[in-house]
Order: C-alpha cells, then structure tokens, then sequence
C-alpha cells in the first residue's frame, strides 16, 4: 500500500512529508515573484478548507477527521504553486473549488478520485480564463501594490507582465537562442529566469521525498527521462528552429514541480511498477510535445490529466507483462 493510500495516521504523515518539501519551492517562488505567491497559497488554502467542511456537511461526516487529513492542503499549495502569481482572486478560488469539486468530491472524496485535483483545477482555469492565466510577472509587486491587482482594486504597473521564457521560445521565427537568452529578460542562464532555481528548489524537495519513500522513483524518472530524450532529439543547437536544450526544458515552467509532486499523486496516478514507469514517460513527452507545438506554454497539467485517463490501461498492460505462475 502506498503511503499517501494508507489509512488516517500514515496519510497524515505523508501529508505532511510533502507539505513540508514543498517549502523550499515556495520559498524560491516568493523570492522571484513577491507577495503574489503568499496571497495564492492562503486564497487556495482556505477556500479547500470551506469546501471541505462545506461537502462534509453535505454528507454529515466528522469535521475534524475530513479536514486533517490534509489531502486538501496539499492539493491547494500545489495549486497555488502552479497558478500566476498576482493571478484575480476569483481564477484562484474558481480553480481550487473546480479541482477539489470536479476532481475529487464527485467521485466520491480522497481515495477514489481519477483525476489529480490540482491540475484539473489549473487545466479548467487555463482554458477557460486563458488570458490572465498567461499573464506572468516580470518583477514582484509590493503589498500594497499586490492587494490592489489581486482583488481588482487598482490597475497593475507598466510593464509589469511579461511572456515566459517557453513562451518566447515557442512564438520564436527567428532568433537563435544564443540571442534570446541575450536579449529575453524571461531567460537566465539555462532556462526561465529565476525560474530554473524554482526547479532546483522543488528538485530538492522532491528527492527528499524519494529518500523519505513517500513515493516511488519510477514516475518522476520516467517524466524527466522522457522530457531529456524528447528535448534532445528536438535540440538544434542555437538554431533559430531549435526547440530548447535538455537543460532549458528541465529548468523551465513546471518541470520539476510536476515531476516529484504531481505525477507521485498515487490515487490518479498508477499503482505497479511498470505502469507507473509508462506513466511517468507518457507525462514526460506530452509536455514537450505541448510545449514546443501546442497552444498552452506549459504543458505539464494537460499531460497529466491526459494520463490520467490511461492509467487503467496501463495497468492492464503491466499485468499481462507479469509472468504467469503454473499452478
């Protein structure tokens, strides 16, 4: 039984292992980006918790026990990690209360949910609010300042938002890379700027999950082992055709994020090895697939989802690859 599917104390632990290892990503965030990710994380957190206790009510079921086992939680710092900071705090609610509603509750609750609630949320806010949920800050705002964009209370500065770094270079006809990274101010030295230290800092914190085994190595190893492959055979160089580095996919968008705390979510995620290991690779590809043709900049969430929907096949084609034992 995997540690985020066992009962109550086990998954409180879990829970908390990956609350925890989420810090040095939030961290790392709220340097590049200000106070926009703080206002994210407790619009997230505390509109999982009223929907929480709201669909508890619902089905006359123990507060306490619903809202501590933080399955919730976890789904809304992911959220909030993923979302544009400095995003209006409707797209924020909207999207938590789509994910946890859509994603978990109509299923049934934690447990038995197919799709992983914070892509859902973030996929469906994507789709539908497309606009603002590509607005991405060049620069952190100031308190004040955050209050006024977030809760429609005064109009953002000039120039205040810029296109990523995967955004510029899917829109890119003719520059080399070389000359992006020189003259893009979303690039940094290998992929986003800023933002392959968010990768790095989510990197740390998902290894120490792997250390600790909340979960297994064969989906996020899969993803990254897929995305490298995908990346490299898609490299031209500096090429004005090229579609990005190994390194630069790595390090840019949700890369790593995705990779230790997505598609580890055992419940929508495959359960054997092998599944797991094609889930994982599926991820991987999808997003550089996404990213380099699709009409999203990132396309972590809509990959995952996507697999989402093949775990059950996956899992059939991993039992038929188990050796049958005579009787």
């Amino acid at each position: 039984m995997s540690p985020l599917e066992a009962p109550d104390d086990r998954l409180q632990q879990a829970m908390k292992r990956v609350l925890l290892a989420t810090l040095p990503g939030l961290l790392a965030l709220f340097w590049l980006y200000g106070w926009g990710v703080l206002i994210n994380l407790i619009l997230c957190a505390s509109s999982a918790m009223l929907i929480e206790a709201g669909v508890a009510r619902l089905r006359r079921q123990p507060l306490p026990a619903v809202l501590s086992d933080g399955s919730a939680l976890v789904s809304a710092t992911l959220l909030a990690a993923a979302l544009p900071p400095y995003c209006p705090w409707w797209l924020t609610v909207t999207a938590m209360a789509a994910g946890l509603l859509f994603g978990k509750h109509v299923y049934g609750g934690v447990g038995r949910n197919p799709f992983n609630p914070a892509m859902l949320g973030f996929a469906l806010a994507m789709v539908l609010f497309t606009q603002p949920m590509t607005q991405w800050p060049a620069h952190g705002l100031d308190l004040s300042a955050t209050l006024q964009h977030v809760f429609n209370l005064g109009q953002a500065p000039d120039a205040w938002a810029q296109a990523t770094a995967l955004d510029s270079l899917r829109i890119n006809k003719s520059l080399t890379m070389d000359e992006l990274f020189a003259s893009n101010p979303a690039f940094g030295h290998f992929g986003g700027r800023g933002v392959e230290w968010v990768n790095l800092a989510f990197l740390a914190g998902g290894l120490f999950l792997l250390q600790r085994r909340v979960f297994a190595w064969q989906a996020p190893v899969g993803m990254l082992a897929s995305l490298f492959v995908a990346s490299l055979l898609g490299w031209n160089g500096s090429g004005s055709d090229s579609h990005g580095s190994p390194l630069f996919h790595l390090l840019s968008g949700a890369t790593m994020l995705g990779a230790f705390f997505i598609v580890t979510e055992p419940v929508s995620g495959a359960k054997t090895a092998l599944a797991r290991l094609l889930s994982g690779v599926g991820v991987g590809l999808l997003t550089y697939l996404i990213r380099t043709w699709g009409g999203y900049p990132d396309g972590v969430a809509f990959a995952v989802l996507f697999m989402n929907l093949c775990v059950p096949a996956l899992e059939r084609f991993a039992a038929s690859r188990q050796p049958q034992v005579s009787p």
